[in-house]
């Protein structure tokens, strides 16, 4: 049974870059996509994914509000925030909400991918095979 991924982007390139990245590997397979963070919210309660991507920048809610409304209704629920707008008070903020790990945008690829695959493999399922 594949990981189910949802991820959240207000931008169209962004999710399509996303799904394509995270579904060449693997073992992975994107649950749903969102377009703000008020429909991700609505979808992880809907779909319980296995891990969760999140845009720090979205309309209605952004990203790190989104994460704090996942993770009080799913704790240990693996989150990323995945942004441009990288600084250390938003990487404090992000785990001091629970979020695991928030990845610059101008840093993805590998770095995403390798994020991912640490956070599914602490998941308590069996790790997906690499790609």
């Amino acid at each position: 049974m594949p990981y189910r991924i949802l991820i959240a982007d207000d931008h169209s390139l962004v999710r399509k870059v996303l799904k394509t990245t995270l579904e060449n590997h693997s073992g992975w397979q994107v649950c749903a996509q969102a377009t703000n963070g008020l429909e991700a919210v609505e979808k992880a309660a809907e779909l319980r994914p296995d891990l969760i991507i999140l845009d720090f920048s979205m309309p209605l809610m952004d990203g790190l509000q989104a994460a704090r409304r996942i993770l009080s209704a799913s704790p240990g629920l693996p989150v990323l925030i995945f942004t441009n707008y990288y600084f250390p008070s938003l990487v404090e903020e992000a785990e001091a909400a629970g979020v695991r790990q928030v990845i610059d945008k101008g840093l993805a690829g590998h770095e995403l991918v390798l994020a991912v695959e640490t956070m599914l493999n602490g998941s308590g399922r069996p790790a997906a095979a690499s790609p």
